[in-house]
């Protein structure tokens, strides 16, 4: 199968720009956010995509909208981000007061998900994402920083929790596609300005 997933992170929220974990809490995004996606479009402009599917989250429709595929788009809700818990609207710097080690990647997750229930949300949306896709189809999947970098993981078949070696920044593009029969990634975090 050759199909391309393209990952597209919402653009910037004050709380992204503060660094604060944002799961549940929907909030829209800044004016830099609207202008990043507006430079999304001009990036995605001539790219046909078969299918979309973005975030339930405002911060992604918007950026999804934005881009030029709205109209296209299905609400995934498997694409919503890690649920934070306890730790939801709180920076790491805040959360090591109390915590001196702590990382969302290592630690229990107080009343919020495990990094490998989110591996799981991860692999269902790969299925649903490229589920009847002719060869050389593309689908757009706009979300969240972490979900991102853990379907990525998952998508060359690595444990979910090695989403951490994959920085992503706001408003970023990666491709996800294949080597003959071999899962890779094409393109990783792919940043205007």
């Amino acid at each position: 199968m050759a199909v391309e997933l393209y990952l597209i992170r919402h653009g910037e929220t004050e709380w992204s720009l503060s660094g604060a974990h944002t799961s549940r809490t929907d909030i829209p995004l800044t004016d830099h956010g609207r202008r990043r996606a507006v430079e999304l479009r001009e990036f995605l402009t001539g790219t046909t995509f078969a299918r979309v599917l973005t975030s339930p989250m405002q911060r992604a429709r918007e950026t999804c909208e934005i881009a030029g595929l709205g109209q296209q788009a299905t609400i995934e809700e498997g694409l919503r981000e890690w649920d934070y818990g306890i730790y939801e609207g709180k920076t790491t710097k805040e959360i090591r007061v109390d915590h001196p080690d702590w990382s969302v990647w290592k630690d229990p997750i107080i009343d919020g998900e495990t990094v490998d229930h989110v591996g799981e949300r991860a692999d269902g949306i790969i299925a649903r994402a490229i589920d009847g896709l002719p060869d050389g189809s593309k689908a757009a999947l706009f979300a969240h920083a972490h979900i991102l970098r853990i379907l990525a993981a998952r998508w060359i078949g690595l444990p979910a929790a090695s989403g951490s070696l994959f920085g992503l920044g706001t408003g970023s593009v990666s491709i996800l596609g294949y080597e003959r029969e071999t899962r890779i990634i094409r393109r990783w975090n792919r940043e205007f300005e």
